[in-house]
């Protein structure tokens, strides 16, 4: 351990030339997408690249982003409630500058990889140590960070850190991660579909049908340029009735996704007489198709079942390019599980700056954060 060091960049100009050596096996870590969150992060976001070291040898990447909520238009309009109002309230006055250590705009494991195998003791410790560093750099800029969060560990590496440096940490487990493993034995859409139960099979086919009239085209570069402001209003609408948000996409997010990754992001346009209604996006991850951000027009989504035809239309491409498996993220649960994906429980870590209100930080995070009831489909025979 006494040999591993750190370094905090801000530019990813400034990342040692072995950084996607070490991130190989995760494209939300390498330098094409952080370059993205570089050219187009939310306005109310900062990013930070962390180099790991054993000795002068990088070994390991992570990533870190400060989120300033004072600069959000909205914590997102969907539920309209007293907690609703009251979470506002306290995350605007306790906890507007939040550090998180991982991605917060995506779901899953995504914070760090290691090109060596480590010890979560080192782990643990790396990563509370390098929190600590961009605390006291924006205490230096006379910022208080209020809120530290851990993002994002599957049960099995969290059940690790706990016995190491996060044991005082709180820990929390947010809505599930829904993902689906592809079966080996599915080679075409048909032999999917085919799998279904009957009431399941039926749902699929009136989907298809009511989307009938819809036409899906992929969408270039140059495709996603001219209809930047149309794309941003159908993602802006969806990311606006979230029922919780703390960062809106730049308008130029997707274009800039596209010109960094090229053929890695597939962007979906879905167009009614000619006009584009909706979209979603996904990202080549090695074996793993990672869905991305998408929208919708409110209207033709309800009428068209757009939502549940843009997961089939999902699926079937992990299929047929033989994906292992798709990470459908959170949110939408019930839908997503009547499609085959399962959830996958996540937990993070969290505590407050203020050691009075930390405290009670399990107290105050157990009553802002909404009780989910939902219920899980079984759509196969």
């Amino acid at each position: 351990m006494d040999s591993n060091s750190f370094k905090i960049y801000s530019s990813t100009a400034e990342l040692p030339e072995t950084w996607d050596r070490v991130a190989v096996n995760n494209a939300f870590l390498q330098t094409p997408y952080l370059k993205v969150l570089e050219d187009s992060a939310p306005t109310n976001m900062e990013c930070f690249y962390i180099g790991i070291f054993e000795n002068t040898e990088l070994i390991g990447v992570a990533l870190a982003q400060y989120l300033d909520l004072n600069k959000l238009e909205s914590f997102g309009e969907r539920d309209k409630c007293i907690k609703k109002a009251i979470r506002n309230f306290v995350f605007k006055n306790f906890a507007s500058h939040t550090l998180f250590l991982g991605n917060n705009m995506i779901t899953g494991q995504n914070g760090y990889a290691f090109s060596k195998e480590m010890n979560f003791e080192c782990i643990s410790k790396l990563l509370i140590e390098c929190s600590e560093a961009i605390v006291a750099y924006f205490k230096k800029k006379k910022i208080t960070i209020h809120i530290v969060s851990f993002k994002d560990f599957y049960q099995e590496c969290a059940v690790e850190l706990k016995k190491n440096d996060f044991s005082t940490v709180y820990e929390f487990n947010a809505q599930p991660n829904m993902i689906f493993e592809l079966h080996p034995d599915w080679k075409t859409n048909e032999d999917y579909v085919a799998s279904f139960s009957k009431k399941y099979r039926d749902q699929y086919k009136r989907a298809r049908k009511k989307c009938e009239e819809i036409e899906v085209k992929e969408l270039s570069l140059e495709d996603i340029q001219l209809r930047e402001k149309r794309i941003y209003e159908l993602y802006h609408y969806v990311a606006q009735n979230a029922p919780f948000n703390t960062f809106f996409l730049a308008e130029n997010h997707f274009s800039t996704f596209k010109k960094q990754l090229k053929e890695e992001l597939r962007f979906c346009g879905y167009f009614l007489d000619g006009k584009l209604v909706g979209f979603h996006t996904l990202l080549l991850n090695g074996e793993v198709l990672e869905t991305y951000f998408l929208g919708y027009d409110e209207h033709i989504q309800k009428e068209k079942m757009l939502y549940l035809n843009m997961l089939y239309n999902m699926t079937k491409y992990g299929i047929e390019n033989q994906f292992k498996k798709i990470i459908f993220g959170r949110t939408a649960l019930e839908i997503k599980s009547s499609i085959g994906a399962q959830p996958i429980f996540m937990s993070g870590f969290i505590y407050h700056t203020n050691k009075y209100v930390n405290k009670y930080i399990g107290f105050i995070f157990k009553n802002l954060e909404p009780e989910l009831i939902w219920q899980q489909r079984h759509p196969f025979k």
